[in-house]
């Protein structure tokens, strides 16, 4: 399989990514347990051994304790930390006593966030800080300032955005020196419109697309990585029942259990390869909590589809042929 562009700047990337949204005991403001605890150890054995080693965090992810738990078991087993790469989000901010629900990604909120998260990780550096969603008012300038001085402090080596559009990377990069070498989207076989507004010029359809026209271009030229969260679309074409979904969420399932059998692997190795086979060498983010189902995802990485497997999942999907 090819490099992933992430390679140019972390060599030892592997071409999955663990998300880590589901740890630390779900969405509430319980403490964390030593079986919340127990439960991440063992996710994080099963990845590594695997053959994953780059885990995606967020500081809002379970209101902080995912980030909380998987430090909990890095301050216990610190040898664990030379065997992976960390990146973690921010920018998202939860209505509380000074506002609403917002985006904060002001020069302090950055610098802060990353001394949080770090704290919670347990560890002095993160390998990848990801911008979690564009700020309506952030400020070039004001955020290379703030790339500037964690990177001279060593506490990020690297950065990158997630949600953003062509346009907004070139206007944070246009006062930033520090490159960013990810972006992480919505992308998979039930979120189509990175390939619809592509496929779908000068056709009436591609009215319809949300997704912004040249960004996959761009992150494709300039060697940024694209990351697919909800990449594994819930398991609804890899077991998930799916008697009250589409007929084309029926027929792609349908087919991916079919080729999966055809090419001795998991369901979801096939959706996951399916994304991994643009040459954009997109990288998946998986957030399942099932270690068999982790490994069904972990097989993605010793195949490849043809063009005309490929063709066949696209158009599945779609529900039509294309134009």
């Amino acid at each position: 399989m090819q490099s992933i562009p992430l390679q140019d700047h972390l060599p030892h990337a592997s071409h999955l990514v663990f998300g880590c949204m589901n740890l630390g005991g779900g969405w509430n403001h319980d403490p964390v347990t030593t079986a919340d605890i127990s439960q991440a150890h063992s996710l994080i054995d099963i990845t590594l051994e695997a053959g994953i080693n780059l885990f995606d965090h967020a500081d809002i992810y379970t209101f902080g304790k995912a980030e909380q738990v998987f430090g909990k078991i890095l301050g216990s087993h610190p040898a664990l930390r030379e065997k992976m790469l960390l990146q973690s989000k921010c920018g998202i901010r939860f209505e509380d006593s000074q506002g609403p629900k917002r985006y904060d990604l002001s020069r302090n909120w950055i610098i802060s966030s990353v001394d949080n998260i770090l704290t919670r990780l347990q560890t002095e550096y993160l390998d990848l800080l990801l911008l979690h969603r564009p700020d309506p008012l952030m400020e070039p300038e004001e955020i290379a300032e703030a790339f500037t001085i964690l990177s001279k402090t060593g506490k990020v080596r690297h950065f990158g955005v997630s949600n953003m559009n062509a346009q907004q990377i070139r206007f944070l990069q246009s006062a930033n020196d520090i490159p960013l070498v990810t972006n992480q989207l919505n992308l998979g076989l039930s979120a189509l419109d990175w390939l619809e507004e592509g496929v779908l010029v000068n056709h009436p359809e591609g009215s319809g697309a949300s997704f912004t026209s040249g960004t996959l271009e761009y992150c494709q030229q300039n060697r940024i990585q694209l990351q697919a969260w909800g990449s594994l679309s819930q398991g609804i074409f890899s077991g998930r029942p799916t008697g009250d979904y589409s007929s084309a969420v029926q027929q792609t399932a349908r087919l991916a259990k079919q080729l999966a059998a055809e090419m001795e692997v998991s369901s979801e190795a096939i959706v996951l390869s399916w994304l991994m086979r643009h040459p954009a060498r997109i990288q998946p983010v998986i957030g399942t909590t099932h270690p068999d189902r982790l490994k069904a995802c972990a097989e993605a990485s010793r195949i490849e589809l043809s063009r005309e497997q490929w063709y066949q999942l696209y158009a599945a999907a779609r529900g039509r042929e294309l134009p």
